[in-house]
């Protein structure tokens, strides 16, 4: 058997391990019976405010995908295309990035997109969505640099620190050379994915509609982060969580949705993380993790279910 199957193998069944996995981390550290208390005394109004950002984020998302369509000559169904964004949501919770190939796939089956053409604008959304989150990154950074100093530096020695962040530049400074200079297949590839982002980034510009493009990149991930916000609220043990523990741990959820399918068990042990780090209390961070993530999860269920279903009745005359 060759390698390449294997990997494919690994790439679906060790998200679902580790998933699995984290659920029963997440369920050993707090009682179902307690888990289910913290749902029942939830405030439901700031539950659906959320819900209602999610959603919204998600149509914009649709919208947007019309932009990058347009200037190729495919005037899509704003129909097809919210239909396919929520399909991809759920068949991302199946196999890792499978949603990505299935969206593409709507297009190519009931508007006539090219895949190549419908996946290539996919790659290209998600390259302006990548440099969103490193903003946003960057900006986290700023505004929570003396927490950030400061908890380093109770962890460890300053001196040390210091010495430690210097290597970090220097081995970055040399990593860089060597990658501009060497022809190895890692090396091509990174080249390769830079050089895929800063095209990505400039055909924006290109678009006939970029500003439209742009501004709908920040809503979506405007709606992310108040979507994230207005549901803390809901959890009255939690009390008055900050704007930095909001962005570090919205961060560190975004990225556990890569770890494991949809951020089946990864999501609510994420924002655990990141809130306890604020002093926040564990049960109250660890259930709000789980509403947070069970109340969009629903979402794409409900939605993504019924778009599948609706999707051939919709194009019935193609």
């Amino acid at each position: 058997m060759s390698k390449r199957p294997i990997i494919q193998v690994l790439k679906i069944v060790l998200p679902i391990l580790l998933g699995v996995f984290l659920i029963w981390y997440s369920l050993s550290k707090i009682s179902i019976s307690g888990l289910l208390e913290y749902f029942k005394n939830a405030n439901y109004l700031y539950i659906f405010l959320g819900v209602i950002f999610g959603l919204l984020s998600h149509l914009s998302r649709a919208y947007r995908w019309l932009f990058m369509l347009e200037p190729m000559g495919y005037k899509v169904k704003m129909g097809n295309s919210i239909m396919a964004v929520f399909a991809a949501y759920l068949i991302n919770y199946t196999i890792p990035r499978a949603g990505e190939v299935a969206r593409a796939t709507v297009l190519t089956n009931y508007e006539g997109v090219p895949f190549q053409k419908g996946f290539g604008t996919i790659v290209a959304e998600r390259v302006a969505d990548f440099i969103v989150m490193l903003l946003i990154i960057g900006v986290t950074l700023i505004l929570q640099f003396e927490f950030i100093f400061n908890f380093f530096a109770e962890k460890f020695n300053p001196i040390k620190l210091i010495i430690a962040f210097s290597g970090l530049i220097i081995l970055a400074f040399l990593f860089i050379l060597y990658i501009k200079k060497s022809s190895s297949k890692i090396a091509l590839k990174i080249k390769t994915f830079v050089q895929g982002l800063i095209e990505g980034a400039l055909s924006v510009f290109k678009m006939k509609k970029k500003w439209a493009f742009i501004f709908h990149t920040f809503f979506i991930w405007a709606m992310y982060i108040s979507m994230f916000y207005i549901t803390t609220f809901a959890i009255k043990d939690l009390g008055s969580v900050s704007i930095g523990a909001v962005l570090i741990g919205f961060i560190l959820a975004t990225f556990s949705i890569a770890a494991t399918n949809g951020g089946i068990g990864s999501y609510p042990e994420a924002i655990v993380i990141a809130f306890t780090l604020f002093g926040l209390p564990e049960d109250p961070s660890r259930a709000f993790g789980w509403i947070m993530w069970t109340s969009q999860t629903l979402l794409i269920f409900v939605l993504g279910g019924l778009s599948l279903l609706y999707l051939p009745f919709f194009n019935r005359n193609k």
